[in-house]
């Protein structure tokens, strides 16, 4: 899908990545899906992906956008998304939401558009086109977006959710839903 970019950038981020071999965007991606699912110590310290071995979709596609900013590799934008996270197209919290009784909840998902074509680097198994159909609201954002503001978009979205709904449940209790659903994301071996 991508042509060679080679990873020019004498940054520090850039160097980070070629020590560890890597001096390509194909490189980059392919070690980037290799990279086990997991919350960083810092949101937006984009390096933690390498030097921890993890990452989210927010830290994955975070790095990437970064990296494609600063070694002009053209036509990468990140996308906050915000999609109907269900039994279907997330297995692993079926369980978790059927236990709540909730169809599908409203989650925030980062992840490039590449030539407009939507991409998810998250893990190795990891594609757009299970979600896809799925997707309510989709906004460009900076790579240090995934931090305070997705945090806020995505409770803002899910407070004006339950308002829409006329739930008798707060934020705070279905951020704790939404909490276990990501743990038991990370339990997985995405």
């Amino acid at each position: 899908m991508r042509q060679y970019f080679p990873l020019i950038s004498s940054d520090p981020l850039t160097q980070l990545i070629k020590r560890k071999g890597i001096y390509n965007w194909n490189d980059l991606v392919a070690l980037i899906y290799t990279i086990p699912y997991g919350r960083n110590a810092k949101r937006t310290a984009f390096e933690l992906v390498i030097s921890e071995n993890q990452g989210t979709c927010s830290s994955k596609h975070a790095l990437l956008k970064c990296i494609a900013d600063l070694n002009n590799i053209p036509n990468v934008t990140l996308i906050l998304g915000m999609y109907k996270m269900n039994a279907q197209n997330t297995p692993h919290v079926g369980t978790i939401l059927s236990v709540y009784q909730l169809d599908y909840l409203p989650e925030a998902h980062c992840y490039l558009k590449i030539e407009n074509v939507r991409v998810d680097y998250t893990h190795a198994t990891a594609t757009m086109t299970a979600i896809e159909n799925d997707i309510i609201q989709e906004i460009e954002i900076q790579p240090v977006q995934v931090g305070q503001f997705k945090i806020a978009y995505h409770r803002d979205f899910l407070q004006a959710w339950i308002e829409e709904n006329a739930f008798a449940f707060s934020l705070e209790y279905l951020w704790n839903i939404r909490e276990r659903c990501i743990e038991a994301l990370s339990q997985k071996d995405l």
